[in-house]
């Protein structure tokens, strides 16, 4: 992998998914610049990797690109930024269903136009992240699918707007990964039986397991690849073993 003398934009970068990938990335060398909500939980990582940190809003598209641009040249940006709601249509309410779509499809797309204004010039690499859940049907799972089937939309239009400029827009669409998001069910030992079963290779994914996806997808070495949604998911969005 080629990643000396790069530098990587990480929104939601303080949580499961988003600290490992920052981890990998400067264990390969690159310089994660590192955004999220909680300017103490950034801290932490920030002191730990030596990386600049900065809080904010990413779903406010002003604020995420005029940070962006401070930052000076990049060669990519993730939005690692998600939540997770799992409840039927009719249960769940106008907050949260605005919530989810904000925390999810909204910080998707400031992450897209703030990317596409940073590398309009050298070209790069922009990687989002939906969920097996936006492909495949699963029961209690409304809001979330609708927000990140959004993503996959979005993710899809922007790989070919973009493509001429030679920016490069790719999705990552996880399992159940544990992680202090998905607190709620790996601690339900129920949840977690019944959650486990349905990926084929018998277990849930860690954060490693989808930072490693993403690395991927920003190598430059993989300059070829855009529009595509990677599933990092144990086979839950389209393997049935048994």
């Amino acid at each position: 992998m080629s990643f000396e003398s790069t530098r990587f934009v990480i929104i939601g970068a303080s949580g499961g998914i988003g600290s490992a990938l920052s981890r990998r990335l400067k264990s390969h060398g690159a310089q994660p610049i590192l955004l999220g909500r909680s300017a103490a939980k950034l801290a932490l990582i920030g002191e730990e990797l030596g990386a600049l940190t900065q809080s904010l809003d990413a779903s406010k598209a002003d604020e995420l690109e005029h940070a962006v641009a401070a930052f000076g040249p990049i060669n990519g940006i993730v939005n690692c930024a998600g939540s997770i709601l799992l409840k039927p249509a009719h249960l769940t309410t106008e907050a949260e269903w605005k919530q989810t779509i904000e925390t999810n499809l909204t910080t998707a797309y400031a992450t897209v136009r703030a990317g596409a204004k940073a590398l309009w010039s050298t070209g790069g690499s922009i990687v989002l992240c939906a969920t097996a859940a936006a492909r495949t049907g699963f029961a209690n799972h409304e809001a979330i699918a609708a927000a990140k089937g959004g993503v996959i939309g979005l993710a899809l239009s922007a790989a070919a707007t973009y493509a001429p400029r030679n920016i490069r827009v790719n999705c990552v669409a996880p399992g159940l990964v544990d992680t202090p998001l998905a607190a709620r069910i790996t601690s339900n030992e129920a949840a977690m039986k019944a959650s486990t079963a349905m990926h084929a290779l018998g277990r849930i994914g860690r954060a490693e397991d989808v930072a490693s996806g993403i690395v991927w997808l920003l190598d430059p070495e993989n300059n070829w690849v855009t529009g595509q949604i990677l599933g990092i998911d144990g086979g839950l969005g389209t393997v049935r073993s048994r």
